[in-house]
């Protein structure tokens, strides 16, 4: 069964400092081009001959399913930080223990978001199950994120996501992102992949 386009979740006439164009230039090329990819890559998995098949042909295949699968994640997981909501207490205090306070976590989000203007990849806050914590976490290539970790806010800092409205001023992005965090849907996020 070939994978839809999720609805947008954010209202992109009610993002701050980010324009709707931008927004729903987002959604429909870079998110639904990555969506359109992967059924793409899927019909070719479908029809390979498996034992006859060249090496290269799947290993290339399957890595392309997983850039075109993450890249669908994760953009899906941008458009749901957007927002601007609170959170409650569970994520509130979740951040407070792993960082010390919101605004230490805002600060080094903010400031590995800056540090990717001009190159490209994604910064995440994501939830390890393995040491039962939050942690900030780089990815690139879609590929990059903590294994088992559950993202639950995503900035994108591919030039798509910013370049229409901001031109080369990554930063001036990055703290329009942070102006419009959706915390009631991270927190919501935390609160089922602890099991809650």
């Amino acid at each position: 069964m070939p994978y839809e386009l999720k609805p947008l979740t954010c209202n992109p006439g009610a993002i701050s400092g980010m324009s709707e164009k931008i927004i729903v230039s987002h959604y429909e090329n870079n998110y639904g081009g990555a969506v359109k990819r992967l059924n793409a890559i899927e019909a070719q998995l479908a029809a390979i001959d498996w034992p006859a098949a060249p090496v290269f042909t799947i290993n290339g295949l399957k890595r392309e399913q997983m850039v075109a699968m993450n890249s669908m994640l994760l953009h899906e997981a941008f458009f749901d930080s957007l927002g601007a909501s609170q959170t409650d207490a569970g994520l509130a205090t979740q951040i407070d223990k792993d960082f010390g306070s919101f605004s230490n976590w805002a600060t080094q989000f903010a400031a590995m978001g800056k540090a990717l203007g001009g190159g490209s990849g994604w910064v995440l806050l994501a939830w390890s199950p393995r040491d039962g914590k939050l942690v900030n976490t780089w990815a690139a290539d879609h590929t990059g994120n903590l294994a088992g970790a559950t993202p639950l806010l995503a900035l994108d800092m591919y030039e798509h996501s910013y370049h229409m409205d901001f031109g080369a001023k990554a930063g001036a992005y990055v703290d329009a992102y942070m102006n419009n965090l959706n915390l009631a849907t991270a927190s919501a996020k935390l609160a089922r992949a602890k099991g809650a």
